[in-house]
């Protein structure tokens, strides 16, 4: 059942645990998210960086291939789509598109031309029942070649911009995309505190969501953040199925090599790895 992302998410700040963001990349990826969480009973988000949607042909080609998908599937749980890390003019495109959430990052901009951006494509978003996240301070790493080094956000401009209505704010705590480096610091569970002091009801995001310790994702949790996004991991998952597939010859088994024989297994270790991050989150159920 596809809809805003905005309703998941107050209830999953209400009941203190958090929905998963699952970015896909093509049809095994939507297939496997969609059928952990229908298995679970739990809400789901499916994220689409502006590079996964070209890859795809472009975001019409997803949004219909999502709906379609949902509804062949018989899902029944809230599936929320949701463009990752958008920039202005790709949240247009995905709004024509039929994308039922966005995310605008405007964290690169002056935090003045951040607020305009975001005042702008919240009344629109909202014009249209659609959901809208918004980002202060930035993500470290690399995603789709927007580089950051995972500034921490100030909780003054988290407030500027919760304050303009948005639906979930991603605000940077030290948090980075990709694997986590053998020195890295921490997640700022003061910067995160302060962030929900001066935000209050909003849910917060919690970006680069691979790699972080159990304890830190629980505390993050308690602290506000009712999204966490996970790609990476559910990349790792899939590559080391397929690898050990193909390592122990059994591409080479009968007709192996077929497609759909060849990428059931990285598809069965995406739906492990979604089931796992689901328990982890405290999603399970609440659909």
């Amino acid at each position: 059942m596809l809809v805003s992302a905005a309703e998941m998410l107050k209830k999953a700040k209400a009941g203190h645990y958090a929905v998963g963001q699952f970015n896909i990349n093509n049809l095994e990826w939507t297939k496997s998210v969609l059928l952990t969480a229908q298995e679970l009973n739990s809400p789901v988000i499916l994220g689409v960086s502006e590079g996964a949607g070209k890859y795809m042909t472009g975001f019409k080609t997803v949004a219909t291939m999502v709906k379609a998908m949902d509804e062949e599937l018989g899902i029944t749980v809230p599936v929320a789509l949701h463009l990752d890390h958008g920039t202005y003019e790709g949240c247009y495109k995905c709004i024509k598109a039929g994308f039922t959430s966005i995310m605008f990052d405007g964290s690169h901009y002056p935090i003045e031309e951040n607020v305009a951006k975001t005042k702008e494509l919240v009344a629109v978003s909202h014009n249209l029942g659609l959901s809208i996240e918004a980002e202060v301070g930035s993500i470290g790493g690399e995603e789709d070649g927007v580089v950051g080094a995972g500034e921490c956000a100030d909780p003054q401009e988290c407030k500027a911009i919760a304050d303009l209505g948005v639906d979930m704010l991603a605000a940077g705590i030290g948090n980075i995309h990709g694997k986590y480096p053998e020195n890295w610091a921490g997640l700022s569970f003061e910067t995160l505190d302060a962030v929900q002091k001066e935000t209050g009801d909003m849910p917060l995001v919690l970006h680069g969501g691979t790699g972080i310790p159990e304890d830190m994702i629980k505390k993050a949790i308690s602290l506000g953040v009712a999204k966490i996004n996970v790609n990476t991991e559910c990349q790792l998952s899939f590559q080391e199925a397929t690898r050990k597939y193909i390592e122990a010859g059994k591409d080479q088994e009968g007709k192996g090599f077929d497609p759909r024989k060849l990428l059931a297994p990285g598809a069965e270790a995406i739906k492990a790895t979604v089931k796992e991050k689901m328990e982890l989150f405290g999603s399970v159920g609440k659909a």
